[in-house]
């Protein structure tokens, strides 16, 4: 059986940059509370490491972030790296709360053109994921723009149309999509914002179609892990597996595997991965799955 890591994979620059963001405001406030509304990431063992350095994760899937709030009475407030509204800001320094953006900064460059549309007085179809933060933050801009989840296209009583996306969504599944703008509104402006990061690590899958077996490491709330099982589905791979860890592994998602490949979302932790790719090449040479502990001070 071979054992084939596929690169690119694993953290993003965005999730770095927010994972320094929340271990630096340990050093900047040593004796404060301090919050992140919301996963700083989506991935549950990064949320369990920073609640180990005593920084709190404030999340609920059936709230919003201006809900999540109410929770916070004093301290600081880390938004996370899916962005966040001018409303949730203005709502958190209200409270007194003192705020740490960790934004990517390709989630705020899409934020700034939707912006720059909607004040050239385009109605905005932004392509996104029901519920998920970034598309939260988009949306939340003004009712001037409407969630596209599929490709059932509402009307627009507006002949000025722009066209814009989350950055972690599936290069086919925006490309379908769009179709279905254009094929409405030929008219409409349409700009990808898929970011470079979730491109590669897709375009690595279409590149990796001869395998048999795929493992993909990520949370199962992660969209862009998400999208990466996804693709590779509609490649033709025989097995895909999403896993969170090592520990996901069954004997029989290896039965008659000859060609074994192991990406991971940008929001996975490369020690996670790491795991994985050591438990299925023990796995080549002895036939057995044996599983590692995880050790949560070596996620971040």
């Amino acid at each position: 059986m071979q054992i084939i890591p596929i690169t690119p994979r694993g953290y993003c620059k965005g999730v770095v940059n927010a994972i320094n963001v929340a271990k630096q405001c340990l050093i900047d406030y040593p004796n404060q509370n301090i919050y992140v509304l919301g996963m700083i990431v989506h991935n549950k063992y990064v949320v369990m490491a920073l609640d180990n350095l005593n920084i709190k994760t404030i999340e609920n899937k059936n709230m919003t972030r201006l809900q999540l709030l109410d929770e916070i009475d004093s301290g600081i407030i880390i938004f996370t790296a899916h962005g966040i509204s001018a409303n949730v800001k203005q709502k958190a320094i209200a409270k007194g709360l003192t705020c740490i953006d960790a934004s990517c900064i390709d989630v705020k460059k899409t934020q700034d053109i939707v912006i720059n549309k909607l004040n050239q007085d385009y109605a905005i179809l932004y392509i996104g994921k029901k519920n998920h933060p970034e598309a939260e933050a988009i949306c939340d801009i003004s009712d001037k723009i409407t969630l596209i989840c599929d490709d059932t296209i509402p009307n627009v009583n507006n002949d000025k149309i722009f066209v814009t996306n989350q950055t972690t969504m599936s290069i086919l599944e925006i490309k379908h999509i769009n179709s279905a703008i254009l094929n409405k509104y030929p008219k409409a402006i349409i700009q990808h914002e898929i970011c470079n990061a979730t491109t590669i690590r897709q375009k690595a899958i279409f590149e990796a179609n001869s395998l048999d077996t795929l493992f993909v490491v990520g949370d199962v709330v992660s969209n862009n892990s998400n999208k990466l099982r996804d693709i590779a589905i509609n490649c033709g791979i025989t097995n895909v597996f999403l896993i969170e860890s090592n520990l996901d592994i069954k004997p029989e998602y290896l039965i008659d595997s000859n060609r074994v490949g192991i990406t991971s979302g940008a929001s996975t932790p490369t020690y996670l991965t790491n795991q994985v790719i050591d438990c299925l090449k023990n796995y080549a040479i002895t036939k057995q799955v044996i599983h590692q502990e995880i050790d949560i001070t070596k996620i971040l």
